[in-house]
C-alpha cells in the first residue's frame, strides 16, 4: 500500500495519505535549536539538549492520535465546526478531509481542504536561530463568505528537564509563570531564581521561553493549558477551539500552554496569511524574532534560505543511475538522513527521548565517516572534539557532552568499552582523505584527562589501549562492551570483531605512517600486524567462518559447535573489510552468510536466536527471537555487508542486499515496512518475529552513514583517497552506466561511467579532461575547477598493467 511518493525536484517526500502506519517524521532547524515534527504535526522542540533542554512537552508512549505537537485549528464561526489543519488531533472523515504533507530539508508544510477552507502551515527553524516559525495560510476556496477562527498551539513544559516534567510534579507545577504583552506570551520557568546562563546544566535556573504572533492582531489568547483544554478536553476537542473563544488566561504554577485566537472574514478566493514564532528568550528576544518574519517577503526568504542551507550541503554528491529509487536516496534522503544523524547523534527523535544526552563516542565517530565528503568543516571540528574525549591510556568517553565537556580535566568511567576507540580509524583518515589536510594528523590535542599527543598519537594510543588488554588467546579484550552490549564477554573475555576491527586499524595507521614518512612507525605497525593476524588465524578461524568471542571462561560465541548464535554476520563482513580474510575465503564467507543469515529484508546479525542460553552469558534473549541483537536483522550493520561484497566484486549481490534495506524499496507497501520509507530505521524483525519485515527506530541509527558510504563509496565506486578521488565501481551488472557529480576539495567532477561489456566489476579506464590518464585514480584539481571525467569499465587488463 502507497501513503506517498518521493518527489525529485523538489527534494521532497509527499505523504498523500495522513493514515500512516505509524507517525513519519521529519527534522527542523539544528542541534543548537531544533525539533521533530511528523507528517500529522506531532512532535516537540528541543534548545541543545532533548533531555536537559526539551522545550515543548512530549509523550513518547501515546497513542499517534494523543500525542503532543505544534497543532493549529480552525473553527467555522457559523456553523461551530472545527478541524485541525493536519489530520490529527481532531481527525475528521478522510472522504472529506483532504490532506497533503510535504517533508523536505530543515521544513515541513501541512496542507489541507475541508468544506471550503484551504489551509496551509510551514514548519522551519533557520540554523543559527533559536526559535521556530510557522508560516500559516488560509484560503476559502468555498463560494460564499466565511467567519473563521485559527487557533495556532503548543504545550512548553513546566521545566526544560524532560526528566522532571515528566515525573517530579511535586515540584515543576509550581515553578511556572506566565503573562502577555503585545501578541507575546512569555512563558518563565523558576523566574525567581538568578539566570546562569554559563552552566546548561543548571535546571533551576530562570529560563523562558515565547510563543508570538506577526502579522496578525490576536483576538484573544491561552497560556494556562486548563483554560485552554478545560477539565476534561483532549488534543481532539480543546475547550477554547470548540467554544470558539479563548480566555485570555495566564498562570502561575500548574501547566502552561501557548495559544492564539486569530479571527478572519474571507470572501471566495480571498486568503490570509500571518506566522507565529516559537523559541527561547524573553520578551526582548520574541520581538526580534517576530521582526524577522513580519512581512510576507521575509517569510519567504527564511524557507528559502533553509533550503539553501541544506541543498548545498546535499549537492556535494549527485548521481543518475538507472534506479529511480536508489537516485532518490542518494541524492537527497540517505545524505539529509546521514546528517541530521551526524549533527543529533541518538538525541532526539520519536524514539529516542534524550536519555544519550550528548554524542555516543562510538556512534558519533562513525556518522563521521560519512559527513566528511559533505560538511568537512564542521566534521574536524567534531573530530577535534572527540579525539579530546580519549583518555591517556587510549580508552573513550562513552558519551562526549559539547556543553558540558573539559578537556584535562575529565575522570575516567568505571568501565571502557573496547571497540570506541577503533572507530576513529573510520573517521580521521577519511577527513584527511577527502580534504587533503595531511597536517591535522600533527595537531596537537589534549587528552580527556591529562597530557596531550599529536592526532596520530591519539590514533596509536587508541591501538595501544587494546594492544595492551589482550586476553588468553592474545586477543583484544571486550571490556564492558565490544559494540554488542549484549554479549557478556567479562573484561576478561576476547572479542573477534574487535580484534578484527583492530587489524583495520593498524592497516590504516601503517598508511597513514608511510605517507609521513614514518619508518619507525611504519616498522612498529607491520610487527603488530604480523603477531595479531596469526593469532586472528589460529583462534578466530572456526572452519567455516570467524567466531564472534570467547567469553572470560573459554565460551565460544558464533562457533558451528554453539546450538544458539551459531554464526554472527559482523566478523565475517570485517574479515573482508580488514583484510584478513582474502578473495578465497572471503566468497566463502559470503556464502556462509547467505545460507545461514540472508532474509528477503536483509541479513540477520546472528542465527539461531537466544531463548535457552543463560543471560548471564547473552543477554540478547530479553529480547524477543528475531528482534533487534536476537536474530533480528540489525540494519546499522547491513552496509558492512554491502561493502564487503563490493570488495570482493559481486556488484550484483551487493545492489540486492542494498535494495533489501534501502527503505525506498518499500513505499509501495509501507503498510509492511510501517515506518518511514524515506529514511533507516534501526532493526527490522525477521522470520523468527511474526512482525517479518517491519521496520523500528526510525532516523538516527548506524544504518544511516554505512548505507550512504555503501551507496557511494562502494557501488558507485566514488572514493577520495590521499592523492586523489578513485573511481572504481562495483555495479549491478545489467546497468549499461550511470553518471555522477562529486565535490572534492573545491574542485567538481563531472564523471560518466560506462559497462559496455555488462561486468560488475573490472578495470577503469580514464579520460579526464580529454586527456587519457593511467590508473583509476585523478590527480586533484584546483579549487573551483570543473572536471570532466569518462569512465570505461572492461574486464581486459590494460597494457600499463600487465607484467
Amino acid at each position: 500500500m502507497r501513503y506517498g511518493h518521493f518527489d525529485d525536484a523538489n527534494r521532497e517526500y509527499v505523504v498523500t495519505r495522513p493514515d500512516t502506519p505509524r507517525p513519519w517524521s521529519n527534522y527542523i532547524g539544528s542541534a543548537d535549536y531544533g525539533g521533530v515534527i511528523t507528517n500529522n504535526a506531532a512532535g516537540y522542540a528541543f534548545y541543545r539538549s532533548a533531555f536537559q533542554g526539551r522545550l515543548t512537552r512530549f509523550q513518547f508512549n501515546c497513542k499517534p492520535a494523543e500525542l503532543p505537537g505544534r497543532y493549529v485549528y480552525v473553527r467555522d464561526n457559523e456553523t461551530g465546526e472545527f478541524w485541525s489543519n493536519s489530520w490529527m488531533p481532531v481527525g475528521k472523515p478522510l472522504e472529506r478531509f483532504q490532506s497533503r504533507c510535504r517533508h523536505g530539508t530543515g521544513y515541513t508544510i501541512i496542507e489541507s481542504n475541508y468544506i471550503g477552507v484551504e489551509s496551509r502551515v510551514t514548519c522551519l527553524a533557520r540554523p543559527g536561530d533559536l526559535f521556530e516559525i510557522w508560516r500559516i495560510d488560509i484560503t476559502n476556496t468555498g463560494n460564499g463568505r466565511r467567519k473563521l477562527s485559527v487557533f495556532p498551539y503548543v504545550e512548553p513544559q513546566c521545566n526544560w528537564s524532560a526528566e522532571d516534567d515528566n515525573q517530579n510534579l511535586q515540584y515543576n507545577q509550581y515553578i511556572v509563570t506566565t503573562r502577555h504583552q503585545d501578541g507575546i506570551l512569555d512563558i518563565g520557568s523558576n523566574i525567581n531564581m538568578p539566570a546562569d546562563e554559563g552552566n546548561f546544566t543548571n535546571k533551576d535556573q530562570a529560563r523562558h521561553t515565547f510563543l508570538a504572533l506577526s502579522g496578525a492582531i490576536a483576538t484573544g489568547y491561552d497560556s494556562d493549558r486548563a483554560q485552554f483544554f478545560g477539565p476534561y478536553g483532549s488534543y481532539a476537542c480543546p475547550r477554547a477551539v470548540a467554544s470558539g473563544r479563548c480566555t485570555n488566561s495566564t498562570t502561575e504554577g500548574d501547566m502552561p500552554c501557548g495559544a492564539f485566537q486569530v479571527d478572519l472574514s474571507l470572501d471566495p478566493g480571498e486568503s490570509a496569511s500571518f506566522a507565529v514564532v516559537f523559541g527561547v528568550g524573553d520578551m526582548d528576544a520574541a520581538r526580534a524574532a517576530r521582526a524577522s518574519v513580519d512581512t510576507i517577503g521575509k517569510l519567504d526568504d527564511a524557507i528559502q534560505s533553509v533550503r539553501e542551507y541544506w541543498q548545498s550541503r546535499l549537492t556535494a554528491f549527485q548521481a543518475s543511475t538507472p534506479d529511480a529509487a536508489f537516485d532518490s536516496m542518494v541524492n537527497m534522503w540517505s545524505a539529509y538522513n546521514m546528517l541530521m544523524t551526524y549533527y543529533l547523534s541518538r538525541i532526539a527523535s520519536l524514539v529516542y527521548a534524550g536519555e544519550r544526552d550528548g554524542l555516543g563516542y562510538r556512534d558519533s565517530l562513525q556518522d563521521l565517516a560519512g559527513s566528511c565528503s559533505l560538511v568537512p568543516e564542521e566534521t574536524r571540528a567534531r573530530l577535534e572534539l572527540l579525539l579530546t574525549g580519549q583518555f591517556a591510556n587510549g580508552g573513550c568517553k562513552p558519551v562526549v557532552q559539547p556543553f558540558n565537556h573539559q578537556p584535562g580535566a575529565e575522570n575516567e568511567p568505571e568501565h571502557f568499552r573496547s571497540d570506541d576507540g577503533m572507530w576513529l580509524f573510520c573517521a580521521v583518515p577519511e577527513y584527511v582523505r577527502e580534504t587533503g589536510d595531511v597536517g591535522f594528523f600533527s595537531k596537537l590535542l589534549p587528552f580527556a584527562d591529562k597530557g596531550e599527543a599529536t592526532v596520530l598519537g591519539h590514533l596509536r594510543r587508541a591501538i595501544e589501549f587494546n594492544l595492551e588488554r589482550s586476553g588468553k588467546h592474545g586477543l583484544p579484550c571486550g571490556l564492558h562492551a565490544d559494540w554488542n552490549d549484549c554479549l557478556r564477554l567479562g573484561e576478561e573475555g576476547e572479542s573477534v570483531l574487535v580484534a578484527l576491527q583492530l587489524r583495520y586499524a593498524i592497516r590504516e595507521y601503517s598508511r597513514i605512517a608511510d605517507l609521513l614518512d614514518y619508518g619507525e612507525e611504519m616498522d612498529w605497525a607491520s610487527q603488530k600486524l604480523r603477531i595479531l593476524d596469526a593469532r586472528i588465524e589460529q583462534h578466530a578461524w572456526d572452519g567455516e567462518w570467524y567466531l564472534r568471542a570467547y567469553r572470560f571462561d573459554g565460551q565460544k560465541f558464533g562457533s558451528r559447535d554453539c546450538a544458539e548464535g551459531k554464526i554472527f554476520m559482523n566478523p565475517q563482513t570485517w574479515a573482508i573489510l580488514s583484510g584478513h580474510a582474502g578473495t578465497g575465503r572471503g566468497l566463502q564467507l559470503i556464502g556462509a552468510l547467505d545460507q545461514h543469515l540472508d532474509t528477503e529484508f536483509g541479513m540477520k546479525i546472528c542465527d539461531p536466536p537466544y531463548v535457552a542460553t543463560d543471560p548471564e552469558v547473552c543477554l540478547s534473549r530479553l529480547f524477543n527471537p528475531g528482534m533487534k541483537e536476537n536474530g533480528g536483522i540489525f540494519n546499522h550493520t547491513q552496509g558492512w555487508g554491502i561493502m564487503a561484497a563490493a570488495k570482493l566484486g559481486l556488484g550484483d549481490r551487493a545492489y540486492a542486499s542494498l535494495k533489501k534495506v534501502l527503505p525506498s524499496s518499500y513505499n509501495d507497501r509501507a503498510e509492511l515496512r510501517e515506518v518511514e520509507p524515506y529514511v533507516v530505521c534501526q532493526s527490522t524483525h525477521s522470520e523468527y518475529s511474526p512482525r517479518f519485515g517491519s521496520g523500528r527506530v526510525s532516523w538516527l541509527s548506524g544504518s544511516a552513514v554505512w548505507n550512504y558510504v555503501a551507496m557511494t563509496r562502494s557501488i558507485l565506486g566514488i572514493q577520495a583517497d590521499y592523492d586523489g578521488l578513485v573511481i572504481d565501481p562495483c555495479i549491478p551488472s545489467d546497468w549499461p552506466g550511470f553518471t555522477a557529480k562529486r565535490r572534492f576539495r573545491g574542485a567538481q567532477y563531472h564523471i560518466e561511467v560506462q559497462n559496455p561489456e555488462g561486468i560488475c566489476k573490472g578495470h577503469v579506464s580514464l579520460v579526464v579532461d580529454g586527456r587519457e590518464i593511467q590508473g583509476n585514480r585523478i590527480p586533484p584539481a584546483p579549487a573551483g575547477a570543473v572536471v570532466g571525467v569518462a569512465a570505461v569499465m572492461t574486464s581486459a587488463v590494460p597494457a600499463y598493467q600487465r607484467t
